[in-house]
C-alpha cells in the first residue's frame, strides 16, 4: 500500500510539485484524519509545505532552507486551483524583464480582488487588486516548475507608476524605469496605458522623460493630450497647490524625483 512519502517521491519524479489534501487522501486510500497526520509528519521533516489551506507543495532539498518552494514556482498552480486570473507584476515583473536594482522582499501578484498575503516558510507572496485585470497585456515565462504569467514590460511600467507605494516610491520607480526603458515599445506602451486611469499615463510619461527615455514617449504624449482633461499631481495624495506645472504631461510637479544610477 502506498504511503505518504512514496506518494510525494512519485509525484516529484513526474515533475509534479503541487497537490491537494484531497488528492493525497484519495491516492493513499485513507481517512481525512490519517492524511492530515501524514502531511503533518512530512511538514515537520521539511518535505512539504502548505502555502494555502488544503494546497501543498513538495519542497526539494535545495529549497529546504526556504521552507517552501519559491513563490513563482507555486503561484500559477495555486491560482489555477482557485480559478483566479492573475499575473506577476510590479517589482516581481520588473525582475523578469531584467531590472534587478532592488530585490523585492515579497513576490507581487496582481489579481482582480484583494487577498491576504501568503506566508510559506521564508517565502511571502503579496496580492494587489487591479481593475481591468484581464485587459492588461501579459506574457509567459518559464520557471523550474512550469510557466508563469507576467505583465509585459510596458504594462509593468504602467503598474509601477500606478502602484508606486507598492514599489518603494517614485525614486525607486524612476530607477526601475531607467533600467526597463530600452525594452519599451512605444505602440505597446499606449496599449498598456489604455488599461489604466489616464493619470497613470501622465505620470509615466513624465518619469520616462525624466530618466532620459524621451524616444519612447511621443505616442504616449499624443494619447495624454487627447485624453487628459485636467492637471494631476505627480505624487498623489499630497499638496500641489503651489507646485510648478508641466504642461506637456498636464502635471503638477509636487515631488522631486531622483533615480539611482
Amino acid at each position: 500500500m502506498l504511503n505518504a512519502r512514496e506518494y510525494i517521491a512519485g509525484a516529484a519524479a513526474r515533475g509534479q510539485y503541487h497537490f491537494t489534501s484531497a488528492e493525497i487522501r484519495k491516492a493513499l486510500g485513507v481517512s481525512p484524519a490519517a492524511a492530515k497526520l501524514a502531511l503533518l509528519r512530512l511538514a515537520k521533516q521539511g518535505s512539504v509545505a502548505s502555502p494555502a489551506r488544503g494546497f501543498y507543495v513538495i519542497v526539494p532539498p535545495e529549497y529546504r532552507q526556504l521552507g517552501c518552494l519559491p513563490a513563482d514556482q507555486f503561484i500559477p498552480a495555486l491560482m489555477e486551483r482557485l480559478g483566479l486570473t492573475y499575473y506577476a507584476g510590479l517589482l516581481s515583473a520588473a525582475q523578469y524583464h531584467g531590472a534587478a536594482h532592488h530585490r523585492p522582499q515579497e513576490f507581487q501578484v496582481v489579481v482582480a480582488k484583494n487577498r491576504r498575503a501568503i506566508v510559506c516558510g521564508a517565502v511571502r507572496a503579496a496580492f494587489v487588486a487591479r481593475k481591468r485585470l484581464t485587459d492588461v497585456p501579459v506574457q509567459s515565462f518559464n520557471t523550474p516548475r512550469g510557466v508563469i504569467r507576467v505583465s509585459t514590460v510596458e504594462a509593468t511600467a504602467v503598474d509601477l507608476v500606478g502602484y508606486q507605494t507598492h514599489a518603494g516610491g517614485l525614486d525607486q520607480v524612476a530607477t526601475i524605469l531607467s533600467e526597463l526603458a530600452e525594452q519599451i515599445d512605444p505602440d505597446r506602451l499606449v496599449t498598456a496605458a489604455k488599461t489604466a486611469p489616464i493619470s497613470w499615463a501622465q505620470r509615466l510619461g513624465y518619469l520616462l522623460e525624466h530618466v532620459g527615455a524621451e524616444a519612447r514617449t511621443a505616442l504616449l504624449k499624443t494619447y495624454v493630450h487627447n485624453e487628459a482633461t485636467e492637471m494631476t499631481p505627480l505624487l498623489p495624495g499630497t499638496s500641489h497647490m503651489k507646485a510648478p506645472q508641466q504642461k506637456d504631461w498636464r502635471l503638477y510637479i509636487n515631488a522631486e524625483v531622483e533615480a539611482e544610477t
